[in-house]
């Protein structure tokens, strides 16, 4: 995996890129049909080596049974800056997802979309650098307030910033700790819900997150040793 010759190193540089970027997130559309191709992307560090390994892992959306899956390994691109972190996984993910047979018709990461202190978290800038349909999911709330969703399966709140509805905590298994969903691109904040809780049968985190993380992890551990 190479890093991209204009890809930012400083910190001014990335936030100059989220700002020109911010405008393009589309915050309506779909969610996948039955039959679609959800891909879930989910990365792993060596910060002592430098080393980040990327997953990317292919569902079909009706039976979560797994279509393909690829990985990336290289150098970590960018230092690490709250509110920045697209841009330390991206070049990995980009490539992991390059590198699948089928393109997605919706990709869901491990983190955040507009739930984000500038509104552009990574699954908002995946979503318009690629032009993909992306949601966040991510396993906490970050910065922002909420309210305890209901203890049942399904039940949300609003996760607030400044007034403004940024996400949701939705619960995906009763009595289980909610995860926090945001629209990343080309989709609704209703219908990133929903999907979300269509690859949650069984477990708090989606199919999709759970099948990268563990194979991210494989990667890196066979890249270090």
């Amino acid at each position: 995996m190479s890093v991209p010759a204009d890809w930012p190193v400083e910190e001014a540089e990335a936030l100059a890129v989220q700002k020109r970027l911010r405008p393009l997130v589309s915050a309506t559309g779909p969610a996948p049909a039955v039959g679609s191709l959800v891909a879930g992307v989910d990365v792993a560090y060596d910060d002592e080596r430098g080393v980040v390994a990327a997953a990317a892992v292919l569902l079909d959306y009706g039976t979560l049974e797994v279509v393909d899956e690829s990985t990336a390994v290289g150098p970590v691109a960018f230092p690490y800056l709250p509110g920045l972190l697209a841009f330390r996984e991206l070049p990995a993910v980009l490539e992991a997802l390059a590198a699948l047979q089928h393109e997605p018709d919706l990709v869901v990461c491990d983190g955040y979309g507009l739930a984000h202190p500038r509104r552009l978290g990574l699954a908002s800038h995946l979503g318009v650098h690629t032009g993909l349909r992306t949601i966040g999911v991510a396993k906490t709330p970050f910065t922002f307030t909420h309210q305890a969703p209901g203890p049942e399966r399904g039940a949300w709140s609003p996760l607030m910033d400044a007034g403004e509805e940024v996400g949701r905590a939705v619960r995906t298994r009763q009595g289980v700790k909610p995860v926090f969903v945001s629209v990343g691109h080309r989709i609704g904040l209703a219908e990133a819900v929903e999907t979300t809780l269509a690859l949650t049968p069984s477990f708090r985190l989606p199919e999709t997150t759970r099948r990268a993380d563990s194979l991210c992890r494989r990667a890196l551990a066979a890249a270090v040793a």
